[in-house]
């Protein structure tokens, strides 16, 4: 019996469904966005497009520059107990905003204020994703 068919089968499901998931997880970030615009006016989004391109390079930062400033600032971080962090989610917020067009906070305090709205609905879309994609 040649079940070496099926294990690709498997794997092109998972492939498939883990891009799914990240497509669903990008447009919804995207919409996050416009519902922080919606509820606090110190972030300001010009269109959904502009919104899905702010969530990719949010995603990017968050990826690649964030774990670089978690790492140096450290020493602050312990010493505020962790919540230098979210001086540093706030950062990549607002840097967002300031490489694109059509997406703007107005200062840092718009950034810190932004950026933990965001947090709060991405946590609820992570919640609401892991549930809808559950391995089985």
């Amino acid at each position: 019996m040649n079940t070496g068919g099926m294990a690709v089968a498997e794997e092109g499901g998972a492939m498939l469904a883990n891009m799914l998931k990240l497509l669903v997880r990008w447009l919804l970030s995207a919409a996050a966005l416009l519902f922080v615009a919606y509820l606090y006016s110190g972030v300001q989004v010009k269109t959904f497009s502009a919104a899905m391109i702010a969530a990719l390079v949010i995603g990017l930062l968050n990826a690649v520059v964030r774990p670089v400033l978690v790492v140096l600032t450290l020493p602050v971080t312990l010493v505020t107990l962790g919540l230098f962090l979210f001086v540093i989610n706030a950062l990549m917020f607002w840097a967002a905003a300031g490489l694109l067009d059509g997406f703007y906070v107005s200062g840092f305090v718009a950034a810190l204020i932004g950026s933990l709205l965001y947090s709060l609905i991405g946590l609820v879309i992570d919640s609401a994703l892991g549930g809808l994609f559950a391995k089985k």
